[in-house]
């Protein structure tokens, strides 16, 4: 949907990947000094899960990677959480994490405050430090370190830039991989965590 606002891919992968809709659409507005159409964030949304269930594909890899891991695991995102059920279930990761999906709305907070993963944390009964997220966006890694979990970056997504990789160490991810492949001997490496 054009709502008459300027933005290119680049400034919304670098300053909007991993926030609450609510939050990027106040920024914008803030920005702008105008509102958005009152209407606007509901046909994001929908136009959303339609390309969702039309397009989107599991990262390579993902599946082996998460077959790999034991305990509990969770998705702690900032996208709503029929956003994050349909986008597991198109992809057929729904089983990894189930019933552990979290969203943003669920917390005061959104990133890059560490609400979300220390509430992820707490319904999972986990303690935070021996915590390990795998995040995507600069604001989700400072939100992990925030909750005083051990983040490891990920570039291998779809908007990955060419500068995604040093956001996310900026941020304090202590690593950051590429490819799902990796991900097993890079939690071997940080065992120490």
């Amino acid at each position: 949907m054009k709502a008459g606002f300027a933005l290119t891919p680049d400034v919304v992968a670098r300053y909007f990947t991993g926030r609450r809709p609510t939050d990027m659409f106040a920024d914008v507005e803030n920005a702008a000094g105008r509102k958005l159409p009152a209407d606007f964030a509901l046909t994001v949304a929908a136009a959303t899960l339609r390309r969702f269930r039309a397009e989107l594909r599991a990262t390579k890899h993902v599946a082996h990677a998460l077959s790999w891991l034991r305990g509990p695991k969770c998705v702690a995102s900032s996208a709503s959480i029929d956003r994050i059920r349909i986008s597991l279930e198109c992809t057929d990761l729904i089983r990894y994490f189930d019933p552990y999906l979290f969203s943003a709305s669920d917390v005061r907070n959104g990133k890059p405050a560490p609400d979300l993963f220390l509430h992820a944390a707490a319904k999972t009964r986990a303690h935070p430090s021996k915590c390990l997220v795998v995040e995507d966006s600069a604001v989700g890694v400072v939100a992990g370190v925030s909750a005083g979990m051990t983040v490891i970056g990920f570039v291998g997504g779809s908007h990955a830039g060419t500068q995604l990789a040093s956001h996310l160490r900026s941020a304090g991810a202590r690593t950051v991989i590429s490819d799902m492949r990796a991900l097993k001997g890079t939690i071997i490496d940080l065992r120490g965590w």
